[in-house]
């Protein structure tokens, strides 16, 4: 059955070892020309509100978003040696990112607060890029809230992948952000406590499942074969992208 796996990135795929906030610490003083006061605050929001709050904490008008976005890719291309030297992939991911990628009935991509030359970054850095349709994914640029992503991400998949309007989705996330996205849209969630929320908070937030990492790729799978036999979803508030 068909099915659209959406999967989160920093600290559901990779651990950054610290090099998002570098980079979002770099792209903030080569646009305000100082270091920023305190660290971004990230736990799965969008680029768009995390380079926002950084300006406005700091007391500075908030430059126009494209500015933002280039600081932002030049920080990131700069910072991918790092990535490769200190992050790792966790444990379990290539297996299930290779075994969603031979399901020619599935599309597998990303529902990520990263811009999506960051994402790119990210995957590329560890060889994950290959086995995800990145052209159909939803990146930190599209929107600012992470419910409105999946609108986005659904309309490129049907766009340039032909997948009809009720197929059903699943997020893949390491937040309570990742679940509030699809309890919202009406998607099903897979979470992974291998981020700094516990399983009780991801619970909490009323996730379908939570693992404790992607290791148990049979488990993972048999999850994941579950949802795509649920059929049409539920329509909600969030099924069309938002104009911006």
């Amino acid at each position: 059955m068909e099915l659209i796996v959406l999967w989160d990135i920093d600290h559901t795929l990779i651990e950054n070892a610290g090099v998002s906030k570098e980079i979002y610490a770099a792209a903030f003083s080569s646009l305000a020309g100082r270091e920023p006061s305190a660290p971004a605050r990230t736990e799965g929001r969008t680029d768009r509100l995390i380079m926002r709050d950084m300006f406005l904490r700091a007391g500075l008008t908030v430059p126009d978003w494209p500015v933002i976005e280039d600081a932002l890719t030049r920080a990131g291309q700069e910072r991918l040696g790092d990535l490769r030297m200190r992050g790792t992939v966790l444990p379990g991911v290539h297996e299930a990112l290779k075994t969603a990628s031979t399901r020619s009935d599935w599309v597998s991509s990303v529902l990520t607060g990263n811009i999506a030359a960051n994402a790119r970054v990210k995957l590329s850095a560890f060889g994950l890029d290959a086995l995800l349709d990145l052209s159909v994914g939803a990146y930190g640029a599209d929107a600012g809230l992470r419910p409105e992503l999946v609108a986005v991400a659904r309309e490129r998949v049907q766009r340039l992948r032909g997948v009809p309007a009720d197929v059903p989705a699943v997020l893949v996330g390491d937040t309570p952000r990742d679940v509030e996205a699809a309890l919202a849209t009406g998607c099903a969630i897979v979470a992974v406590a291998t981020g700094i929320h516990s399983r009780e908070e991801l619970v909490a937030a009323g996730a379908h499942e939570v693992l404790p990492d992607l290791t148990d790729t049979s488990r993972v799978f048999s999850i994941l074969e579950s949802f795509a036999g649920h059929g049409k979803r539920p329509r909600t508030s969030f099924d069309r992208p938002q104009r911006r």
